[in-house]
């Protein structure tokens, strides 16, 4: 059963979601989607299906600025990203849920992680190829020129591949050097699975090594040969929609983590 909700972040911006209920939910799951994405992402959806076939249920929204959510999306920053995961959980845990696990897709996988370490009440994390340092990311995606423009004009190229340029505050590169994930891992001891593709062109492996050495607790870093960003190819994204399924089923379920 899927229903539409929406909650307010500590800034009382309206957050929309939607909690899908498996029939004999044993805990519930955040989904966090990635960088202009949304909480119907095809990620979403289809793990949405997988972990409610294992009585999982689920709770993904939309970050401030996409999908259905108050906002324009060049005034987003990591900050307020990470402000609307913890409503989130908090929301979940004000309707009575005890049991509760986060997957985190790229930027929201540093989400995940910056929100796992401020937390005692999550069981487990999942991470679909997290950024953990974006700062660094964006230097390596636009260059020194292209970050010198964005900090002029509070814009930068269109990521999806459009020819003009598209508004976004450069206060989101200087809210991302605050927000560095690689310390903050180190307080982490939910059990944390690491999932990404060795040929993926966004995120540097590097950060997913340095982070996995970072983690404190029970802890998997699943390398995919061959996987991109996105997962393109059918097996691939099987593969890391399979894996995530499984660690979060083991970790969430009472007769797996009694």
């Amino acid at each position: 059963m899927e229903e539409s909700l929406s909650f307010r972040d500590e800034w009382g911006h309206r957050v929309s979601a939607v909690l899908s209920t498996a029939p004999q939910a044993t805990a519930v799951v955040i989904l966090c989607h990635g960088f202009h994405s949304s909480k119907n992402s095809t990620t979403n959806k289809t793990l949405t299906r997988l972990l409610n076939e294992r009585n999982l249920s689920t709770f993904r929204f939309d970050f401030f600025g996409q999908g259905e959510s108050e906002g324009l999306f060049e005034d987003i920053t990591v900050s307020l990203a990470i402000g609307q995961a913890m409503a989130a959980a908090d929301f979940l845990a004000a309707r009575g849920h005890r049991r509760i696990g986060l997957v985190g897709s790229s930027f929201g996988g540093l989400v995940g992680i910056l929100t796992t370490a401020r937390r005692a009440d999550l069981s487990c994390l999942a991470l679909k190829c997290p950024v953990v340092d974006f700062a660094e990311e964006l230097r390596l995606e636009f260059g020194p020129d292209e970050m010198t423009s964005w900090k002029a004009t509070d814009t930068i190229p269109n990521l999806l591949g459009g020819s003009e340029r598209v508004r976004m505050k450069y206060h989101l590169y200087e809210d991302c050097l605050r927000h560095v994930a690689y310390e903050p891992a180190a307080r982490i001891t939910a059990p944390t699975l690491i999932v990404q593709g060795d040929g993926d062109e966004m995120v540097p492996l590097h950060q997913s090594r340095r982070l996995m050495e970072a983690l404190r607790g029970p802890k998997r870093f699943d390398l995919l040969p061959g996987a991109d960003h996105q997962f393109t190819r059918g097996e691939d994204f099987r593969a890391m929609t399979q894996a995530i399924t499984d660690w979060l089923s083991v970790h969430l379920t009472p007769s797996q983590t009694a």
